[in-house]
């Protein structure tokens, strides 16, 4: 069985040197940060979702820990590869407002919002100020043909980071494209 130490023991001295001086080391001298698993520098450079990229993180199972889950979920979710995104993300022993939104986001990005919307009010439950989660639900909302919705999350978006931050940008954006798709349709 292979353990996490024989897994990155290879890349320990990358991963220390890269996240030193941001994030924290366990106590086996693994660095590791809120949003990624300790894996993560050293299978960033792979591209997400290949065999090697799987290889490195490592299969989803219930020995890995909850930052690896979320950090092979995430990059599962955005390179588009939602099943089994949602197959890491759930095995998480702890559902936080990050695993909760990207379970949202894999489920949304199948094509089932109505599904979607309840585990981004969970993520919301959990942290009313993880503005990520805002800015996919308010894509729900654009989904559902429902841009008043979407306006009021961009809204809590500005009021709890600005005007400036990337999720602001980000649903800020989708909304402009929405309105200007309905003004074309």
């Amino acid at each position: 069985m292979t353990t996490l130490a024989s897994r990155t023991a290879p890349f320990l001295a990358v991963l220390i040197g890269t996240v030193m001086a941001s994030a924290p080391l366990r106590a086996d001298g693994v660095a590791f940060s809120k949003d990624v698993g300790p894996n993560s520098a050293a299978c960033d450079g792979l591209a997400k979702g290949t065999s090697a990229w799987t290889a490195c993180v490592g299969r989803a199972n219930t020995a890995m820990s909850d930052d690896e889950l979320f950090y092979a979920g995430y990059w599962l979710a955005k390179s588009g590869q939602y099943a089994q995104a949602i197959s890491y993300l759930k095995l998480a022993q702890k559902k936080d407002e990050r695993v909760l939104t990207y379970i949202g986001y894999a489920t949304r990005k199948m094509g089932d919002v109505q599904h979607a919307l309840p585990i981004y009010r969970q993520a919301l439950d959990l942290n009313p100020n993880y503005v990520v989660a805002r800015a996919y639900l308010g894509e729900a909302f654009l989904s559902l043909g429902e841009p008043a919705k979407a306006h009021d999350e961009l809204a809590e978006i500005e009021r709890r980071c600005g005007a400036t931050c990337a999720a602001y940008a980000d649903l800020k954006g989708h909304i402009a494209d929405f309105e200007a798709a309905s003004k074309k349709g």
